[in-house]
């Protein structure tokens, strides 16, 4: 069983910036790509960032803005946001692969609003 608990969300004024970690913990015995989504009220999941071995994508929308980042160390993700507009406020969740099966958060709330 992995565990994945994110942190860093809060409440942030257009054009600023958050940085959200995601912390793997548990039954890792090689965690191969791990990224970021998110959900708005009313809206489907979409992808937002991954990251496998030296490899990054990014959703269209966050591209120039966002970065993800990996410490294989410890087993974390992060998700550098700046530039931060209304429309990012969602829910926004870590995700883990590891032997065919797909790791959750719980999720962190980021509100972009002034």
């Amino acid at each position: 069983q992995v565990q994945l608990v994110e942190s860093g969300g809060g409440l942030v004024q257009p054009g600023g910036s958050l940085r959200l970690s995601c912390a793997a913990s548990g039954s890792i015995f090689r965690l191969y790509a791990m990224g970021w989504y998110r959900q708005a009220p009313g809206k489907q999941r979409e992808l937002v960032a991954t990251v496998t071995g030296g490899t990054t994508n990014y959703a269209d929308s966050v591209k120039g803005r966002f970065t993800i980042s990996r410490d294989n160390a410890k087993n974390t993700v992060y998700l550098q946001m700046n530039s931060l507009k209304p429309e990012d406020t969602a829910v926004y969740y870590c995700t883990g692969h590891q032997g065919g099966v797909n790791y959750w958060g719980q999720g962190t709330q980021v509100t972009v609003s002034s």
